[in-house]
């Protein structure tokens, strides 16, 4: 999956490319991520598409999106998904404090992300990012982690890896796609908390609505004056009231993965809903 979105991006790069000679209005940016940010998922989409059409024909296929969240229910789930990400993103913060200045050239790069006009950035971070991202992280290589087909050291046939090895894979390549230090280390902390909602309930739509709260509050956040130019929220608040508020946003994650956790496994590699092989080629053609 990471090789086929390397070729993605390069054909991405290109049609943005020919897009900057055509089009250099005022959001020129903006309308070239807009295109070509997609067409980096294309080649790892077909090739999804590709490899599980031939494992239908011998295997139960894995849902990619699935409804499990009993007895917590999925209002609760949601309105916990979207505090705790909140919160875990508050709590990250304290990472910027001690991470080495960002370069000028990646900083104006974040900047144009969360400026300039406010709907285009938001139909792209907040959006398209959440779609395409958890497709592949959580809805591909996170479910193919857990449930792929293997032989084991007993030579058994077995299925996926360790549940919290797979979590962290998955998480180290959401990092590893978003290419710089200063976004990665953040992105592999979530990954960890998106994945593990993931595995408990088996719904690729929390996790989109997880990453649509954190791209939207930093979206906000780069609009606002107060904050836009702030390293960190110390910068902009009594030490006093930071710690504070950093207590209540790590109670608001403690109390998503408790909640999580009290949804029952169907599987041993979690909750994500078994397609019958039959069915499973039914629904690939």
């Amino acid at each position: 999956m990471l090789a086929w979105l390397l070729v993605g991006t390069l054909i991405g790069a290109l049609v943005g490319g020919l897009i900057g000679l055509i089009y250099s209005g005022e959001n020129a940016v903006m309308v070239t991520q807009l295109v070509s940010y997609p067409i980096m998922f294309i080649p790892p989409m077909l090739a999804a598409k590709h490899i599980s059409g031939q494992n239908c024909l011998f295997s139960d296929g894995v849902k990619p999106d699935s409804n499990n969240f009993a007895p917590v229910g999925g209002v609760v789930m949601a309105g916990l998904c979207v505090l705790g990400t909140i919160g875990l993103a508050y709590c990250m913060d304290a990472l910027n404090a001690v991470m080495p200045p960002i370069p000028e050239d990646l900083e104006k790069l974040f900047k144009s992300m969360v400026g300039g006009n406010v709907w285009l950035n938001f139909l792209c971070v907040s959006v398209m990012a959440p779609i395409f991202e958890e497709w592949l992280c959580r809805g591909t290589v996170l479910r193919g982690l857990l449930n792929y087909e293997r032989v084991s050291s007993d030579g058994s046939r077995v299925r996926g890896l360790a549940p919290w090895l797979a979590i962290v894979i998955q998480a180290a390549f959401f990092a590893l796609i978003h290419m710089n230090i200063w976004q990665a280390l953040p992105a592999f902390c979530l990954g960890v908390l998106f994945g593990y909602v993931y595995y408990r309930t088996g719904s690729l739509k929390l996790t989109m609505l997880m990453h649509c709260a954190n791209n939207t509050m930093s979206l906000i956040l780069g609009q606002l004056d107060s904050t836009a130019e702030a390293d960190t929220f110390l910068d902009i608040m009594p030490t006093p009231l930071y710690w504070c508020i950093f207590v209540v946003a790590a109670a608001l994650v403690f109390l998503l993965i408790r909640a999580a956790g009290k949804i029952p496994l169907q599987r041993p590699q979690g909750n994500c809903d078994i397609i019958p092989a039959n069915d499973s080629l039914k629904e690939n053609e």
